[in-house]
Order: C-alpha cells, then structure tokens, then sequence
C-alpha cells in the first residue's frame, strides 16, 4: 500500500483529497505529473525528495510524468523568492533543460520526460491573446494575490511576469490530462509548490468539469527550519561535475543529528522509523545514510569510493585521498578561502585568517595579504579549516581560476 508507506514516511504533507488520492495510489493505476523548471544545468538535493518519491511511486506500479519547464523558466517562479530571478536567454534554457533529461531519465526510470514548450512554444504553440482568451477568464486574481507566493512578494514588488507564473503552470495540468491520452490525474511537488498545484486543479475542474488531485511533499530542511542543500561551498548538486561524490556524500555525512532518522524515512528502503525503537550509533547511521543517498544519484561505485575517501581523510587527516581541484598560479589568500568554501566574502576570509583559523600545508596563515603562489608553497596545497573541513587545490601554470 504505497500512499500509506509515504504516509509512514512522513512524505504527504498535505493533499486535496486524502481518501480518493489513497485510493487511487494504493488500489489503481495513476498517472502523475512532477514538474522541475532548467534554471540551471543540474538539479541539486531540494529536488531529490520529489524524485526518489517518484521512483517509489513507478515501483508501485504508476506512471510518473516528469514535466521539464523550459517555458516556465523563461518567467520564473517566484516562490520563495525575495527578489526576480535571473533572465535566462533561450539558448541557456534549451542547454539547461537537455542537461536535466539526462538527469531525471537516470534517476527515474521508465518516466516519460517531457517539456511543457511542447505546448506553449512549439505544434500547439498559443499566442498570448490566445492564452489569455482561453484561460484568463478562469483565473480570479483575488485568489491569485492570496497565493503566498505573491504575498510573500508584494512589498518587494512583485512583476506582472513572475504573476503569471501560476497561470502558465496550471495549463501544464490542464494540459497533461489529456496530452497524447495520458489522462494525468495527480500533480506532486514540494509543499510551497501547495498554491499553484491548486490552481491547476481549479483550472482543470473549470475547463473540463474532470476532478484531479494534488499532493505535497514537505522540504528538506535543517534544525531551524530553513531548507537544506546548501553548505560552505554552495549549493549540492546532483552533477558530478558541479558537487563531487565525495562532497554529496560529506553534505550527507553532516546533516544534524536530529535530521538522521527523518532523512533515512525520506530517501532509503529501511523501514520507517527503525532507528528510533534501537539505541544507536549516530555516526554509524550518517555514513550509512551518506552511502546510500550516493549510491541513488552516483552509483555504487563512487559512492563505494566517497565512503573510502571519507574514511581515510578522518581516520589519518590524510587529504592525499581527496580530489584536487585546480587553480591559476598567484591567486589572493582572500579569494583562495572563497574558493574552497570556507569563506562567503572576503571579510569572512581575513577574519578566518586573522583568527588562526585557516592553514596551507600545514602552516597556520596569520597574513591575509598574502598572495598564494606555486614558487611559495609548491604546486599542490592542502588547504585546512578547523579540524573537519579540507580542500586539496592543484597550481596550474595555464589554469583559469573562475573566481580570480
């Protein structure tokens, strides 16, 4: 009964119908529909709920729709947002979202992956009159303001763009129900997508007199509340080539204490809440944790080789085990803490030096002026914070540091 192991897992938050949505996940065959918008070229770990909830729910037997919003993404959701986001050009988007298909195809398999300018840009391509004409009038703007994904934007001003997002998102809804006779009947998505899946489903109930439903998800986030995915050095991706194995797995290996059982429930096949009823090793249980969420996005291999690395670098501090990133000969000491993210701003950096805090090779740095340089400290540098946090730099004569 799967709609009762999400339950038991603490994955429903909230739903428009819990008894029909029950049903329909645990005694019928659903069609449902989680959309994720290229505003880069990489999703990262905020995502990560809505797709190992979707790999449980095609286990089940379901068909998952995995919506890619290259057209919603030239406008933007608001949500969460305190200011707009960053235009993108088409050609990003076009890149962005070609880069999350491969994505999604492998960490849900079997999906049908589709881009919702299959309707607003490309064969039923609407002009905007035509958009407005056909689903404006369904749309009360009161309803729309009471949204808190615009109050939470109203007093920093909210533009009429990013106020049609709403809009642009239920037709998605309206359009998967009968999309190449898919007949989509349930959106999921975080729990701060609650206001636009409701307004999708308002849409549909409107257009087509049809019933479907909606359910959230609740976000990942730390001891105070806030979301989680992001750490010292940014925001964890689900490319390798943007955050590592061995870096996804750390992220993993130190999430708070009271994060762990909670984070077993959401992303491994343990059954729920096993670890409450039996004292036991925290640490164990984070590594554990750390290897198979690795395992679900990179495999068993890298994650197999994460869980090695981590173990040597903790056990010897041996930072030989680690990566090197490269960097360009002669970079300020400044920029370097910035660089392997120990610092957010220069101040940050000087006063993490000024502190003791920081050391190359290690040698305590004392001087935040100082400039870092091959002929100084030779061509490779283990660059160390506190006792936990390492970052192991290669001094490439021809390299272009992206900081510098």
């Amino acid at each position: 009964m799967i709609f009762d192991e999400l339950v038991q897992r603490g994955l429903v938050k909230q739903t428009t119908n819990t008894e029909k949505i029950r049903d329909l996940l645990n005694n019928q065959k659903v069609t449902f529909y989680i959309g994720f918008d290229p505003t880069a070229n990489s999703l990262h770990v905020g995502h990560l709920l809505q797709l190992v909830t979707a790999r449980r729910l095609v286990r089940a037997g379901h068909r998952a729709i995995l919506l890619i919003g290259d057209a919603t993404a030239a406008i933007g959701d608001p949500t969460g947002k305190s200011e707009m986001r960053k235009m993108l050009s088409e050609r990003e988007i076009g890149s962005n979202a070609l880069d999350i298909e491969d994505q999604l195809k492998k960490l849900v398999p079997g999906a049908f992956v589709i881009t919702n300018g299959t309707w607003f840009k490309h064969s039923t391509n609407m002009s905007f009159l035509e958009a407005l004409r056909e689903f404006g009038p369904h749309f009360s703007v009161n309803n729309m303001l009471r949204a808190d994904s615009v109050k939470s934007r109203m007093e920093n001003g909210l533009s009429f763009l990013e106020f049609s997002y709403m809009l642009l998102q239920a037709i998605d809804f309206f359009k998967l129900t009968d999309f190449l006779n898919i007949n989509c009947q349930l959106q999921i998505g975080g729990d701060d997508q609650w206001s636009n899946i409701l307004a999708g489903i308002d849409l549909v109930h409107k257009k087509k007199g049809q019933e479907v439903f909606g359910l959230t998800l609740p976000l990942l986030t730390n001891s105070a509340g806030q979301k989680m995915g992001k750490t010292e050095r940014g925001t964890v991706w689900l490319d390798a080539n943007k955050t590592s194995p061995f870096e996804f797995f750390q992220f993993w290996r130190n999430i708070p204490d009271d994060k762990v059982q909670e984070c077993t429930n959401f992303f491994t096949d343990e059954f729920p809440n096993s670890l409450i009823e039996s004292s036991f090793d925290i640490n164990h249980h984070k590594k554990k944790l750390a290897f198979e969420v690795t395992k679900l996005v990179h495999g068993e291999e890298a994650a197999a080789q994460a869980l090695k690395q981590a173990e040597a670098l903790f056990r010897d501090q041996d930072a030989s085990v680690m990566e090197a990133t490269p960097i360009a000969d002669s970079v300020h000491v400044l920029d370097l803490m910035m660089r392997c993210g120990f610092a957010r701003s220069r101040t940050d950096a000087r006063n993490l030096i000024n502190g003791r805090g920081v050391s190359i090779n290690n040698e305590v740095l004392t001087d935040p002026t100082i400039i870092v340089t091959k002929e100084k400290f030779g061509n490779e540098l283990v660059v160390r914070k506190g006792k936990k946090h390492f970052c192991r730099l290669l001094i490439e004569d021809k390299c272009q540091d992206p900081n510098s």
